[in-house]
């Protein structure tokens, strides 16, 4: 039978669980469009448009990038490893670029600083040549490896982002590939958040405007052409959070890094993460059918991080949701039913709920004594 019990004891849950929606009027953004995403829970903070297809430009240098790191961290190279510069490479100066001499052998390094800072076309020919063959079978190789980590909205045709009806992203994408880059490859992240680098006595800065201020910004790629206007994917830490952000479709320089910051200034301002509980703490107990004792007290297999709006805490409500009782023998860890959360009008988040310990069944004299309290509570 379903049992729901409201959580009465749980009084710190009121200081838990809210939904995305702030107080006040709804949060709007002039960029066409955005993703803003806490890193560690995963919950998308603002929205617009995320799931439209756009074409990225050189924010799809970053697959160049992540293809690159994958390349590095497998041990196939080496940071210090010098790669050719074909007459293609040289000839590709269209746009920016890292100002790579034909005929020369460039650093992987000095490539990746070439196209994180410089946002070079040409260093991405470069790396799509020495890790592929050609620029075609690198575009293979990142639609192939987008699929492999989720990245459900995506197709390349090169390496670069310069202009191609079907060189296509979507913000959501471009967000899922940020935080695959900041997870999965750690030593190399720090290579986004710096903002100047030489090249053949030529310096460049970083076009990432949040990288100038007090924003906590570190990382990662703008991006622009005439047909997308203006974009960025960027990442901040304030006081050990950080967000995902990815707005694309500005008009001009100056909207982007203006919108940017007021965006990333509101994200971290009007919502925050909390522990809604921790792992192993009793949430709540459920009655045991036939076991050594009568109740199996219901936990949580790890601690539950949540994001949530400022402001509204004293809305939330709390009732774990099991079948009971539940029939011994119990192991511990066995999954007993789900904690429910509710805050407000905002959708009700769901946590599993297991089994704090292990529970044994009763020998015969135990079912028989059960079989007679049944009977006698009016059991047929």
């Amino acid at each position: 039978m379903a049992s729901s019990r409201v959580l009465v004891a749980l009084s710190f849950l009121a200081i838990a669980l809210v939904g995305m929606e702030a107080h006040g009027a709804p949060f709007e953004t002039s960029a066409k469009q955005a993703i803003v995403v806490d890193f560690q829970t995963g919950s998308v903070i603002l929205e617009k448009n995320s799931d439209e297809s756009v074409h990225p430009a050189s924010m799809s240098k970053l697959m160049t990038l992540y293809m690159l790191f994958d390349r590095l961290k497998s041990g196939r190279i080496k940071l210090d490893d010098a790669l050719p510069v074909s007459e293609a490479a040289w000839a590709l100066d269209e746009g920016s670029t890292m100002f790579v001499g034909i005929g020369s052998q460039i650093k992987v390094e000095d490539l990746i600083r070439g196209i994180v800072v410089q946002s070079g076309n040409d260093a991405c020919f470069v790396v799509a040549e020495a890790l592929s063959g050609s620029e075609e079978a690198f575009a293979d190789a990142m639609n192939e490896k987008a699929a492999e980590i989720g990245l459900t909205s995506s197709h390349f045709v090169n390496s670069h982002g310069l202009e191609h009806p079907d060189h296509r992203m979507t913000v959501r994408d471009l967000a899922t590939l940020a935080r695959r880059l900041i997870v999965d490859f750690p030593e190399y992240y720090p290579y986004f958040s710096e903002k100047i680098f030489v090249f053949n006595n030529i310096s460049q800065g970083n076009r990432n405007p949040l990288l100038y201020g007090d924003t906590g910004a570190d990382g990662l790629k703008t991006g622009h052409l005439s047909v997308s206007g203006y974009g960025i994917a960027a990442s901040a830490v304030r006081q050990e959070r950080r967000i995902v952000m990815v707005l694309h479709g500005f008009e001009n320089m100056q909207d982007r890094a203006e919108e940017s910051r007021r965006v990333l200034d509101w994200a971290f301002r009007e919502t925050e993460n909390v522990v809604l509980a921790k792992a192993g703490q009793m949430l709540e107990t459920a009655p045991v059918w036939l076991g050594a004792v009568p109740e199996v007290p219901l936990v949580l297999a790890s601690d539950l991080l949540v994001t949530l709006p400022r402001g509204v805490r004293d809305k939330i409500e709390a009732k774990a949701v099991f079948d009971g009782p539940v029939p011994a023998p119990i192991a511990e860890g066995q999954p007993i039913g789900k904690l429910v959360v509710r805050a407000g009008d905002q959708p009700p988040f769901e946590a599993p709920l297991h089994a704090g310990v292990a529970v044994k069944e009763v020998g015969p004299i135990g079912r028989l004594f059960a079989a007679l309290r049944h009977l006698q509570g009016g059991g047929n």
